[in-house]
């Protein structure tokens, strides 16, 4: 067969005749060029004007300033498809936990999302606050994204409306079906938020009011997202014992809404559990091969986090975790749920990561068969005396998932990454607690211990999946790919020494090899320290109304 001359290499050497004589804000010269796409990379160089991408070829001209990324990897920035720097980047906007491992999108609004707002949830979010302090000035979930764009943030922002969010407005945290009046309410409240911007529309199944929301009222929301062309994602209901129903119930929901649809952080939680993954896997391969839109994303590590109380029984976690706490104060409620506790995961096999009283810290990092130990009681009486005393669900650590599954979702193609977890500073306010390290590794351990050092997939499949895959899922206009047009989110990396530093012991450390971030043509990230510039914007989804 006859050697075919490369169309991108024919584009290249089109574009160095337009752009030779142009004048630009900003060229990388000398990298190698990963597209996004998952094709091979290119040496080539990268010119920038004002927001966007203007060329890509050789020579291209001048510019103000001028980036030599020699032995570097120039790629399109990360997306986090499930970040919880909704906070964070309200109290300090630079995102530098993620920012240093190349993300440039922050997606948030797992089941719960900052909008819409009612007057006694404005209420609740503000006397409910705790290390982080932040005024409540917005009402719907675009004002909170605008609010972030304008306080000013070095990463872009987006958002899914959360299903337990658009309860709690409606209905608060009762433990019944929505009337037909409420659910139309909810639907019109979500349309609001498509329209603003959002998404699509999201769910977090295990806990509450998320989690009451039967199957119908999920498909009924996620067809008012897709007719808005926003995608329905979820925490789904069980990850473990019932992990097969849990997926049908997503597929389910997808079927009948028409949505594109996406399993929050797929894994199978239990030892027990752990075989059923490659039938889920096998599972999803076949529904997508019959047209039905199924994706996931992972994060990159065998331990999950959440709160404590999910140990707890149901009846009392259903209200929410105030209700909870109110519950407990009575001595018999703590001693009727001590003698319920069904443990979801071994005692040895939980980490303490975040207390909120300051008397409990101590306990960072135990294990919570250790603390029983200590304490001189059983571990479902520790379980139920920390979460009074603390007057907080309690983060945690949970090691509940193999290694070898790791790996095997590692290298699906229809999977893409996220951190569950917020975007930090390592010093000040946010080192008070502990976290799980995937607030700081999550992404640069695809480029480095997965693509690099176990060699599971090229590094631009890695890549593709860090960018264009969670961008075609999002319905992004424009973002996701390095194309003449497309918005200037870029990341400057050194292929072989990316790596993750962070570690459940000392969670607190940044990524290396991450050099420079750009993101909308601005630099937010300069030889490896944050420059502080308000560079992200409010990335619109597809129903968006207005201007962009």
């Amino acid at each position: 067969m006859p050697h075919c001359f490369p169309l991108t290499a024919l584009f290249f050497l089109f574009t160095h005749v337009l752009v030779a004589q142009d004048t630009f804000d900003l060229i990388i010269r000398n990298g190698l060029l990963y597209d996004g796409s998952g094709a091979p990379p290119l040496r080539a160089d990268l010119a920038i004007r004002g927001d966007s991408i203007a060329a890509i070829g050789q020579k291209l001209g001048t510019a103000d300033r001028i980036m030599d990324a020699e032995g570097m990897a120039v790629a399109p920035g990360f997306i986090n498809m499930l970040s919880w720097a909704n906070e964070a980047l309200l109290v300090d906007g630079r995102g530098q936990s993620d920012l240093r491992q190349g993300v440039t999108l922050e997606v948030m609004g797992e089941g719960s999302s900052m909008g819409p707002l009612n007057e006694r949830m404005k209420r609740e979010m503000q006397d409910d606050q705790q290390d982080l302090r932040y005024d409540v000035t917005w009402t719907t979930l675009g004002e909170y994204l605008q609010h972030l764009e304008a306080k000013g943030v070095s990463v872009n922002v987006a958002s899914f409306v959360g299903n337990g969010t658009l309860r709690k407005h409606v209905i608060g945290y009762e433990a019944r079906e929505a009337t037909p009046e409420e659910l139309d309410e909810m639907r019109r409240l979500l349309a609001e938020a498509m329209k603003e911007g959002a998404v699509g529309v999201s769910s977090s199944l295990l806990y509450s009011p998320s989690m009451h929301a039967g199957t119908e009222e999920l498909t009924a929301l996620a067809r008012e997202a897709a007719d808005h062309g926003g995608m329905y994602i979820s925490h789904i209901r069980n990850e473990g014992d019932d992990l097969y129903a849990a997926v049908q119930e997503l597929m389910t929901i997808s079927r009948n809404s028409g949505a594109r649809a996406e399993i929050y952080h797929l894994k199978s939680s239990g030892e027990q559990n752990w075989e059923k993954l490659d039938s889920v896997i096998r599972w999803i391969d076949r529904v997508r091969a019959e047209g039905l839109p199924i994706t996931a994303d992972m994060y990159t590590y065998n331990a999950s986090s959440t709160g404590l109380h999910v140990q707890l029984p149901e009846w009392v976690r259903k209200q929410g975790v105030d209700s909870m706490l109110d519950s407990l104060r009575d001595p018999g409620v703590r001693q009727r749920v001590v003698r319920q506790i069904t443990f979801r995961n071994p005692p040895e096999s939980i980490l303490f990561v975040g207390f909120k009283n300051p008397a409990l810290r101590r306990y960072t990092g135990w294990r919570l068969s250790e603390i029983a130990i200590e304490r001189g009681v059983s571990p479902q009486q520790a379980v139920v005396d920390l979460i009074h005393e603390d007057d907080s669900r309690i983060q945690v650590v949970y090691f509940s998932m193999s290694e070898e599954n790791i790996n095997r979702k590692m290298q699906q193609p229809w999977m893409s990454f996220c951190s569950d977890a917020g975007a930090y500073t390592n010093s000040g306010i946010f080192v008070e607690r502990s976290t799980h390290p995937r607030a700081y590794g999550s992404f640069i351990r695809v480029l480095g211990h997965f693509s690099r050092d176990l060699r599971l997939f090229p590094l631009e499949e890695g890549i593709r999946r860090l960018t264009s895959l969670p961008a075609e899922n999002l319905r992004l206009q424009r973002r996701g790919q390095l194309k003449p047009g497309y918005f200037a989110d870029v990341v400057i990396f050194d292929p072989n020494t990316v790596g993750d530093r962070a570690t459940f012991a000392e969670p607190h450390q940044y990524a290396t090899g991450v050099r420079d971030v750009i993101v909308n043509g601005c630099i937010s990230l300069e030889n490896g320290e944050a420059t502080g510039n308000a560079c992200g914007r409010f990335v619109r989804g597809p129903g968006y109304t207005g201007n962009r």
